[in-house]
């Protein structure tokens, strides 16, 4: 009899021995997930905590950066030297610590924007320090002048000059460097059925609409900001494709107006994003090779030709 009871007693163990081991590993994979919540949290916290340190850092090298600003406008006036640029750069800085002061949670982009602005005024208060240093050895020779020091000033409004050139020089590369560029521009024929074709040649009777294409170039030095993009249909006489119905209208390059097809308000991000334009014309593109032009801002952002058949 106690023989046929024995496996009876085994088999009431074993499924208790695993529903307790069950509930152990629940229990550890509970207890692993509360650990990484809780280290997920501190870790968002560390990183709001130093954001919001540097978004603070950023605040007060501002306010010493205006603090030297106003001495350098004072000390720049009274020796006579322009400060123009200075007192725009005043307003800039006073728009950026009004937008600051209302901004309550930093961010990474907004951290290296700042550093980035922070950086670009220091570098303009150093080029000041040069022209203070040149205005004070002007000032200093016409206190004494005579024949041989007026032979020194000579040089050394020469040597403003240069200096006011080379900032010149340097704000126009930087004007430059800020341009926006449209890369991989790419034209399309869309057929009445909606079909799209591309290539350097296009045939008119699939022509129904035309489909224009391009990436906007990352560019780390222009500022990101909101931006009108217009195309110009040009044909071989140098006619633009324009109808005010269509959304066609003008815009000012080199001092002149310059009419455009078609035009789309974007927000630059810096994110090489893409833009598309469909241009519907309305009647049959003459035979010839177009020429597409992309602008903004007053300058060329990029351009392509293709022909229709």
């Amino acid at each position: 009899m106690a023989d046929k009871k024995q496996p009876t007693v085994v088999a009431d163990k074993e499924p208790k021995a695993k529903k307790s081991l069950l509930f152990i590993i629940l229990g550890v994979v509970v207890v692993l997930l509360a650990v990484k919540v809780f280290l997920d949290h501190r870790e968002k916290q560390e990183l709001e905590a130093f954001y919001q340190t540097e978004l603070e850092a950023a605040r007060g090298k501002l306010d010493k950066i205006e603090a030297e600003l106003t001495r350098k406008i004072t000390e720049i006036d009274s020796l006579g030297g322009s400060i123009v640029d200075l007192l725009a750069m005043q307003e800039q800085i006073t728009a950026e610590r009004n937008q600051l002061q209302r901004t309550r949670k930093a961010n990474r982009q907004l951290i290296a924007r700042l550093r980035r602005k922070t950086d670009g005024y220091e570098e303009l208060l150093r080029e000041k320090d040069k022209e203070i240093i040149k205005l004070k050895e002007i000032n200093a020779a016409l206190a004494n002048e005579n024949t041989t020091l007026k032979v020194e000033t000579n040089k050394l409004n020469r040597s403003l000059v240069e200096l006011n050139q080379d900032k010149q020089k340097l704000e126009e590369k930087v004007s430059i460097a800020s341009r926006l560029k449209a890369e991989d521009l790419k034209i399309y024929a869309i057929t009445k059925s909606g079909k799209e074709k591309t290539g350097k040649v296009l045939k008119n009777r699939q022509l129904a609409k035309l489909k224009v294409t391009f990436t906007i170039g990352k560019n780390d030095v222009a500022p990101l900001e909101a931006k009108e993009i217009m195309i110009r249909l040009i044909d071989e006489n140098g006619q633009v494709i324009f109808d005010v119905n269509r959304g066609s209208g003008s815009f000012m390059l080199d001092g002149k107006e310059t009419f455009y097809t078609a035009s789309q308000d974007i927000l630059f991000d810096n994110s090489g994003q893409q833009l598309a334009f469909i241009y519907e014309k309305g009647t049959p593109y003459d035979p010839g090779t177009y020429t597409l032009e992309v602008y903004t801002d007053g300058y060329r952002m990029g351009a392509t030709s293709f022909t229709v058949k």
